[in-house]
């Protein structure tokens, strides 16, 4: 059993309390509308409420989170900068998934017990809770709901689902949840949809892989090693996702002949079938999940990807934009290879100035073995031969393509299409139209962009949803690609966008630091551009624990993992955006790390904690913190609840300071600020043992730090329209340094400088004995 700490206990106004009186330089609230906080009252004392920064739920926020503007506000209309984690990898796959069996038994899998067993809740949610990483992105897949067929909904997983969101208020914590997929589904590579939808279009399961229409070594265990490493993107670009993703979005305008036949014998076309199926599923999400406080929205899709729409050519992909690693057939080689044609494809291997090059080409699916089913609705034939996309020529028995633009235009009408505009926008509505229709009262609708694209300028107004927030996603892709980290950075979105080439390298930790907050800065300003007045938050941000050849499993050293996790961390800072970390997995572990395309994300591994037995659950316990690694790097203070409009944020993790500067809400701002008192979230981790010094505060303001609730309180008594203030904190004595802040003038100034000093010498030496 567990309970709340004292910690957790809402204040209670009784009977005869005194009537709150404003501050005078606070704005008069109407108390018909508006939540008053305490702490407008001139004689409160800091910390009286017995909250904390970092809690969510509605005793902590007296109400809901909302969108306002651009901002998430509490019921005082204080702005929350909401911080966590995605939660989790394991998710993707099933409890009993077998890597031996794969992809057999998809009907009886069961995800009942993912993320976490129920009875591990409390430990978990008392960790995230610790760290201060109280916003989660709760991942569910459509086939952890709809495996054994369609219309077929696993009740016991989505009452486990509930009864574990259920749980979060009682940890201050909150979450969206996101049906998550990549590359379409675990049976083309990825994760998502289940397998009959796959069956459904006439693939044969059994044959994807050996017929070249998708590369499943990655889900089946594998990615780990240096030949498989970083392959399972170039999924998107093969037959079975990329099909599967055309006929989603857009069958009714490329697919138009394939149709699906339902139980009642009537048929169904694909688009319309399986957009059905996906919204009667995230309708009964929705329902199973309604009514949970700690649930505040909803998001669509992770990581849409187009499909074959608006390919400008079947015999290549774009190289600056589709990943080109080991063998990546044409759009038009997919399909020959799909019909069991044995195919000449290009093989790419990594490389140097470019990610990859062209370096030998092979016979693939020599077997003539056909992803395409006899019984299926194409009976056999290539969905995209059916519609006169390509043929065979018998007399040259070679493939031939017969419309090289078809995906680029509505082939009735010959109008080009646009992805967004044609078909996501559309469907994002009809998203919120379901999911509102099962709802009790509204809920935050989460959406995000074709990853590695900024927010696209057709995204106006008319286009927008309700309660919309922007998730785009943001990693170091240079990073990820080669799983290494160290004093030279690049700048990819730059470099993808025709940035010249040497803005696009920096060099060292405050390099590092710059290249980063420049990429995340431009997708949020982007956003704000685009959006206007829209919340924006970073739906996945994280680094591989297992970079550099995995030599930190080894040493135990995690130097170049802190130094990459920080640089992110002081990007996303400068934004001043919420975010939630790639990723938080219990399963973690060093050999398999997140058990998923070889990745290997999270930071926490439980198997390198302690057992639940020994865990004590209270937020200052540090047995929480066993099996954590590079937390300096992740755990670090920040403005929970602001009293107003951050402005700034700055932390130094190797002292331990920060920055931190807000502005009074003016009338501009369209907040109604019912709260004086602003909550910090710092963590004990830099404060145990030490002092914590606040300056820059005015004489009439108030403080206070509470360790135990690892939050500082401050209640400044100036809060006129308007009106700046700037804290600096810090600790005394300060933290041991965790790594330098190097610098390219740093580390090779001074040889530089030499080197230039010895040219001019002998060039003086030289002209004055030659020339003289």
């Amino acid at each position: 059993m567990f309970s709340p700490s004292g910690s957790e206990n809402s204040f209670v106004f009784l009977e005869g309390s005194p009537k709150l009186t404003p501050s005078p330089s606070y704005a008069q609230p109407d108390p018909l509308l508006d939540k008053i906080h305490p702490s407008l009252l001139p004689s409160y004392i800091p910390g009286s409420t017995r909250t904390y920064a970092h809690d969510w739920s509605r005793t902590g926020t007296g109400g809901e989170i909302k969108p306002n503007g651009r901002h998430f506000v509490d019921a005082y209309g204080r702005i929350c900068s909401l911080r966590g984690v995605n939660v989790s990898g394991c998710s993707k796959a099933p409890m009993n998934h077998d890597h031996g069996t794969f992809p057999g038994d998809h009907e009886v899998v069961t995800f009942v017990g993912r993320p976490f067993p129920l009875e591990e809740a409390p430990e978990h949610f008392s960790r995230l809770r610790r760290w201060g990483l109280t916003f989660i992105r709760f991942l569910v897949t459509w086939e952890a709901v709809e495996h054994a067929g369609l219309g077929i909904y696993d009740k016991e997983y989505l009452t486990y689902v509930r009864k574990l969101l259920l749980l979060l208020p009682s940890f201050g914590l909150s979450a969206f949840v996101v049906v998550h997929q990549d590359v379409w589904s675990r049976y083309s590579g990825g994760s998502g949809a289940p397998a009959w939808t796959l069956d459904a279009v006439g693939f044969d399961l059994h044959a994807l892989e050996e017929s070249g229409a998708a590369w499943l070594l990655g889900v089946k265990g594998g990615g780990h090693v240096e030949a498989e490493r970083g392959i399972w993107p170039c999924g998107y670009q093969k037959l079975a996702a990329a099909t599967m993703a055309t006929c989603f979005w857009a069958g009714d305008t490329f697919a138009p002949k394939l149709k699906i036949v339902m139980p009642d014998g009537q048929t169904k076309p694909v688009q319309q079938y399986l957009q059905d199926a996906f919204l009667d599923m995230y309708a009964t999400v929705v329902q199973a999940l309604d009514g949970l406080d700690g649930v505040i929205g909803f998001e669509v899709m992770n990581e849409p990807h187009r499909g074959y729409i608006e390919l400008p050519s079947l015999h290549k992909f774009d190289y600056n934009t589709d990943l080109h690693l080991s063998h990546v057939p044409s759009a038009f080689e997919s399909f020959m290879l799909g019909c069991g044609y044995p195919t000449l494809v290009s093989h790419w291997t990594r490389s140097f100035p470019f990610p990859t090059r062209l370096t030998s080409r092979s016979v693939l699916n020599s077997a003539s073995r056909k992803a395409w089913r006899p019984d299926g609705p194409t009976q056999g034939m290539c969905v995209w031969e059916m519609h006169g996309v390509w043929g065979w020529d018998n007399s040259k028995n070679e493939g031939v393509v017969l419309r090289e633009n078809y995906f680029v235009k509505d082939p009735m009408t010959g109008r080009k299409v646009d992805w967004y505009t044609d078909f996501y926008y559309p469907f994002l509505k009809r998203w919120t139209d379901c999911a509102r229709k099962v709802m009790s009262n509204d809920k935050m609708f989460f959406v995000e962009p074709i990853p590695n694209e900024f927010c696209p300028t057709s995204w106006t107004a008319e286009h927008q949803l309700p309660n919309m927030v922007f998730t785009p996603h943001w990693y170091d892709l240079n990073a990820l690609f080669n799983k290494a980290f160290g004093d030279f950075t690049v700048n990819v979105q730059g470099l993808s966008r025709g940035m010249f080439p040497l803005k696009a390298l920096y060099w060292g930790q405050q390099g590092a630091r710059e290249n980063y907050s420049l990429q995340i800065q431009n997708i949020v300003d982007h956003g704000y551009k685009v959006l206007g007045g829209k919340p924006i938050l970073i739906g996945e941000c994280g680094i591989p624990m297992d970079m550099n050849h995995k030599e930190a499993f080894e040493s135990d050293d995690w130097k170049w993992q802190e130094r990459m996790m920080d640089a992110m961390m002081t990007g996303l800072e400068r934004s001043l955006v919420g975010f939630t970390l790639w990723n938080y997995n219990p399963d973690n572990n060093d050999i398999q790390g997140d058990d998923w395309n070889g990745e290997n994300f999270s930071w926490f591994s439980r198997r390198r904690g302690l057992p639940r037995s020994l865990l004590d659950l209270d937020q200052f316990s540090f047995t929480l913190d066993n099996g954590g690694r590079i937390l300096p790097s992740v755990v670090r203070p920040y403005a929970a609840k602001t009293a107003g409009i951050p402005t700034r944020f700055e932390y130094e993790l190797n002292t331990g300071t920060f920055i931190f500067e807000w502005r009074s809400p003016e009338s501009k701002d369209n907040i109604v600020l019912t709260a004086r008192e602003t909550e910090i979230f710092v963590p004990s981790l830099i404060t145990y043992g030490r002092k914590l010094v606040v300056s820059g505060l005015s004489a009439d303001d108030k403080y206070t730090y509470d360790e135990t609730r690892q939050t500082l309180f401050i209640v400044p008594r100036d809060g006129s329209s308007g009106r700046m203030h700037k804290i600096t904190v810090s600790v005394d004595p300060p933290l041991r340094p965790q790594f330098s802040v190097n610098t390219f003038w740093g580390d090779f100034g001074e040889a530089i400088l030499s080197g230039l000093v010895i040219f001019v010498i002998l060039f003086v030496v030289i002209k004055y004995y030659f020339y003289m």
